[in-house]
């Protein structure tokens, strides 16, 4: 798997806005749920879920089921360099993740909240 994460595949798959957001927010938080992505970003549910399948399929997320809601988090076998370029990139741009991050942040108690959130 590592093998595969060269800087060029890295960038190539964190080269769009969202996909960067998304990242960072995993990273800052250890584990969402596709519908707190969809609240933090604003976005649609079928965006999020294309631009998660893109990172998973690039190798730097993981996903995990849990009944009829799906959780991302960063892939356990990234190289160091990745997740360093994460933390740093992370600890630079608090203001530019800062809107995502209070919307998520606003959705209160998120594993009941969740519920509300994510349609069945």
């Amino acid at each position: 798997m590592s093998d595969s994460l060269t800087p060029t595949a890295v960038f190539k798959c964190l080269a769009d806005d969202n996909r960067v957001r998304m990242m960072l927010l995993i990273a800052r938080e250890g584990e969402l749920c596709v519908c707190e992505l969809t609240c933090a970003l604003n976005e649609s549910q079928p965006k999020i879920s294309r631009h998660l399948a893109q990172l998973r399929t690039c190798g730097l997320l993981a996903d995990r089921r849990q009944g009829q809601w799906v959780y991302y988090r960063l892939h356990p076998t990234l190289p160091d360099w990745v997740n360093q370029m994460l933390i740093v990139a992370l600890e630079a741009n608090t203001r530019w993740l800062s809107p995502d991050a209070k919307r998520l942040e606003q959705m209160g108690d998120r594993p009941e909240r969740a519920a509300a959130c994510c349609p069945a």
